[in-house]
């Protein structure tokens, strides 16, 4: 029987919390050579989302390696701005989370900072009983490791779980692993694919 379903933040409940588009808007609102900003994001995302370089240090290399017109607060403040409700997936999870007695964590690549935000500002911690994030974890979907650890500090079996991402790169390891894998499409879509579990919301 199904007992724990681990859900990707980014993509499937929120928007995501600082993907390509939301760095180009930085880019035009800030007027960054945004060549550049992505080039360097992509040297600091991995430590950025393992835990390793806080927000202030990511910001300070990806952006105020010169001299700004803007202060760092302006830039950070523009970063969580980023993050919004997707859709009514959370309104709906938050109903199933009161009425059943699954079990629900996250399982998220997201840098610490932007990830205590957004719990924060959307309540998650009302509906989660855990955050299994990247920044916490020290490793990041799709590597393998990362959904062996969300099993073992969720004490459950790949059998008795079910992964939900929107990113198909993120739910092969997670099948190929033997967890239950869904790829989100959409709210609809994902209540059907759920009732195969049991699950009739």
């Amino acid at each position: 029987m199904l007992r724990t379903l681990f859900f990707d933040i980014g993509g499937v409940l929120l928007t995501n919390a600082w993907d390509t588009p939301a760095r180009r808007r930085a880019s035009d609102t800030f007027g960054l050579d945004d060549a550049e900003f992505q080039t360097r994001h992509g040297m600091l995302k991995t430590a950025f989302e393992t835990g390793q370089l806080s927000l202030d240090d990511y910001i300070r290399k990806a952006v105020f390696h010169r001299e700004r017109s803007f202060s760092a607060a302006d830039f950070k403040q523009f970063m969580f701005s980023q993050s919004l409700l997707l859709g009514e997936t959370l309104a709906w999870l938050r109903t199933l989370s009161a009425s059943c007695s699954h079990r629900f964590f996250t399982l998220n690549n997201e840098s610490q900072d932007l990830h205590e935000h957004r719990v924060r500002t959307f309540q998650l911690g009302e509906v989660f009983e855990g955050f299994l994030t990247s920044c916490y974890l020290g490793q990041v979907k799709p590597d393998e490791g990362i959904y062996e650890s969300a099993l073992g500090i969720a004490g459950c079996n790949r059998q008795q779980a079910v992964f939900i991402d929107d990113r198909l790169l993120n739910i092969e390891p997670a099948a190929a692993l033997g967890l239950h894998a869904i790829h989100f499409t959409g709210l609809d879509p994902l209540r059907e694919a759920l009732k195969e579990f049991g699950i009739d919301t």
